[in-house]
């Protein structure tokens, strides 16, 4: 009787976990497919974007320009000074204004900062292709998110980065990402969606910390696959 009673328990777990596990992959796939489908998302080699930051009271334009998986530089114009960011995933360089700490000239950017900016590389975020990659997903549970219901997921990344992740439950596209950011806790709420050849890219983006306060992203401009020279990314001599 115990022997089939445990049994008994044991089996309602694994199914409990079976339908947890696919609850997780449905919801997965449903947001990557809201994205534009994953074949699609892979076809993407390039991205360039063009935006406005505020912050501060200042409107930042600014630049960034994508090799999927391998490059990124950002560039910006700050108070008519010229503030450049460039990481491979291990490595990266940068030139900041003096009045921001810097010199004018490049200078190597410091490891926390290239990790920070690496998660960038990957412009489709943890979720797609999370098993591939390496990271795990777990449903938290549906939560109001600007009185919308999302899925709350947490995502551990496979270098151990931990984030929370919240999807709407209608559209199945990323409405907030709370995660570290410099050592502290940092929000980024997504909104304004738009489709560029058959994607869909968050066009309003706002981020906010502590020690940063509010910074609003709005998008101007996004061209898929264009044509990139790698030159951009290497370090000018001094």
């Amino acid at each position: 009787m115990k022997t089939n009673r445990f049994l008994t328990v044991a089996a309602a777990a694994f199914l409990s976990v079976s339908a947890y596990a696919q609850t997780v992959d449905e919801i997965v796939d449903k947001h990557v497919a809201a994205m534009g489908g994953l074949d699609k998302l892979k076809s993407v080699n390039t991205i360039i974007t063009e935006r406005s930051i505020a912050v501060q009271g200042m409107e930042i334009p600014s630049k960034s320009t994508l090799v999927v998986g391998k490059f990124l530089r950002s560039e910006s114009t700050i108070m008519g000074n010229a503030m450049v960011q460039v990481v491979d995933g291990k490595t990266g360089w940068m030139i900041r204004p003096t009045q921001m700490g810097g010199t004018g000239e490049p200078e190597d950017m410091p490891a926390d900062q290239v990790k920070q900016q690496a998660g960038q590389l990957d412009p489709f975020g943890s979720l797609v292709n999370y098993k591939e990659k390496g990271n795990k997903v777990e449903l938290v549970g549906k939560e109001k998110v600007d009185k919308k219901d999302n899925y709350h997921l947490k995502v551990t990344g496979s270098d151990g980065q931990l984030s929370d992740q919240f999807i709407d439950a209608e559209t199945y596209l990323i409405s907030k990402v709370k995660m570290d950011m410099g050592g502290e806790t940092g929000e980024i709420d997504f909104s304004n969606y738009k489709e560029v050849d058959g994607i869909k890219f968050a066009n309003t983006l706002e981020m906010s910390n502590a020690q940063m306060g509010l910074i609003t992203l709005l998008t101007n401009k996004v061209v898929i696959n264009a044509q990139v020279d790698e030159a951009l990314f290497k370090k000018p001599a001094k």
